[in-house]
């Protein structure tokens, strides 16, 4: 079963106009936000084929500049799911597995990618599969401090028995007393990876979805398929020791680079 992996890079977010562009300090000197994601999602096992798929001139000269293959999307795309989703059908990609690699997390561990697909190919039942990891109290601090300050940080989700989503949330889900906590206990947590990986089908049928209010109030597009009824599967991931954050907001900028350098 072939597996794509798609980079989906957009220059005018609205959170943070032109991230992909965005340099960051490594121990090889200083690479762009889409550059290290593509250097992170080469590392992935079991992938036939890597592309960038962007709507801006200055985002493909660049990753053709380091060895990208780009494919052209619209400016009418209003996430990365949509992305790739034309992406496919702009280049008639024939992969069975198309993986969204967020082009925001160059911590992302390829492990994580080779879980999430091993996991759908496990589970006929469902079109998509994406990571969960729980917090430590390190990273749960993290997320407390991006609410208290009003920024958008990273994303949690809550699931059922079977480890199917039950919803995704730019706040902290589910809600608890962290004081009454004991020192040893686990935070009930869970940090959701923005990675997915889908059947081709359903990115076709995803782009006749109309966007759900949830999906516009939360500024999360894998709620669309809540809203559709359509099982998403919860693959729980292990970090290994390894830092995992995503460039949600220049802030983050600084805690990405202290792991790369």
């Amino acid at each position: 079963m072939k597996a794509a992996i798609i980079i989906p890079a957009r220059y005018g977010s609205t959170r943070y106009p032109g991230k992909p562009l965005v340099e960051l300090r490594t121990r090889e000197g200083k690479k762009s936000l889409i550059q290290l994601s593509w250097e992170a999602a080469s590392k992935v096992s079991g992938i036939t084929e890597i592309y960038v798929a962007t709507d801006d001139k200055r985002i493909e000269e660049h990753a053709v500049t380091f060895g990208a293959k780009v494919i052209r999307t619209s400016s009418k795309c209003k996430n990365g799911t949509e992305r790739c989703a034309e992406a496919v059908n702009n280049a008639q990609l024939d992969a069975e597995i198309i993986v969204n690699f967020q082009g925001d997390a160059p911590l992302t561990p390829s492990w994580f990618v080779e879980e999430i697909i091993a996991g759908l190919k496990a589970d006929k039942s469902v079109d998509m599969a994406t990571p969960v990891l729980r917090l430590d109290r390190k990273s749960y601090n993290l997320f407390s401090e991006d609410r208290k300050s009003d920024r958008v940080g990273g994303t949690t989700v809550v699931f059922d028995k079977d480890m199917y989503a039950l919803y995704f949330s730019k706040e902290l889900i589910p809600f608890f007393e962290i004081s009454k906590l004991g020192s040893n206990d686990e935070i009930p947590c869970y940090h959701h990876v923005g990675v997915y990986a889908y059947r081709t089908n359903i990115l076709r049928d995803y782009l006749g979805w109309p966007e759900s209010n949830l999906e516009k109030l939360e500024g999360l597009e894998q709620l669309r398929f809540l809203f559709e009824n359509k099982r998403v599967k919860c693959v729980e991931v292990n970090s290994k020791g390894r830092i995992f954050w995503e460039l949600n907001n220049p802030n983050d900028v600084q805690l990405i680079e202290e792991v790369l350098f």
